[in-house]
């Protein structure tokens, strides 16, 4: 019963990492420029010559780095997310499903259709309490450290950091760029509330709580 239930939450956590990638690789379709943690992928592309996943994988890992320095638990949640959103991300491009929006408002929609289904997508692997993603980690570490901070205001300075070093990397920005700045807090934080979803309460499982209740799982 126990090892179902933990196989369960394994499966909320890679579906929740899916919806996020696919949520993003929504955003870069919409083609009305990229959204901040996309454009800050991209431009990290350009400058080291890596595949677009490939640079969401280092970065998934040197924030991981940062995470552990601010104390912030580390699972396999946290360390899946580093390497499959990445993957996932090529996975769904190789499959040439989603077109390539050439409208403003067909752009526009895809645009926020997406970051709905990036913050879907936090909803269900953050709620895995399996270990958040990085980036989500750091959110909540500085949550945590900021508590009359709204958790939307803290996601929307840590999206408009990265926009602006993955600008001055020579990533494409535009009116897309500067809604999904304005909109993502926003949008998580409804997303969030609507399902009433507290992501200060989630105590996530760490590598070595995972490791030490193994035997009980199985």
């Amino acid at each position: 019963m126990v090892m179902c239930l933990y196989m369960l939450r394994l499966v909320r956590l890679v579906f929740g990492l899916f919806l996020f990638a696919l949520g993003s690789f929504l955003t870069i379709q919409a083609n009305l420029g990229l959204a901040p943690w996309e454009a800050f992928s991209m431009g990290g592309s350009y400058l080291t010559g890596l595949s677009y996943g490939d640079v969401v994988v280092a970065t998934g890992l040197i924030i991981i780095a940062v995470d552990f320095f601010l104390k912030e638990k580390i699972g396999i949640g946290t360390i899946l997310n580093a390497i499959l959103i990445g993957k996932f991300v090529d996975l769904i491009q190789f499959s040439s499903l989603i077109p390539k929006m050439n409208g403003f408002y067909a752009g526009i929609a895809m645009l926020l259709v997406g970051q709905i289904v990036v913050c879907l997508g936090s909803y269900f692997y953050i709620g895995a309490a399996l270990g958040c993603g990085p980036r989500d980690a750091l959110m909540i570490a500085l949550a945590k450290r900021l508590p009359n901070v709204p958790i939307g205001a803290i996601r929307g300075l840590i999206e408009g950091t990265v926009l602006v070093v993955g600008w001055l990397l020579g990533a494409k920005v535009g009116i897309g760029t500067i809604i999904a700045v304005i909109s993502i807090g926003f949008i998580l934080q409804m997303t969030f509330r609507l399902l009433g979803f507290d992501v200060k309460s989630i105590e996530h499982e760490s590598l070595k709580d995972t490791i030490t209740t193994a035997p009980a799982k199985i």
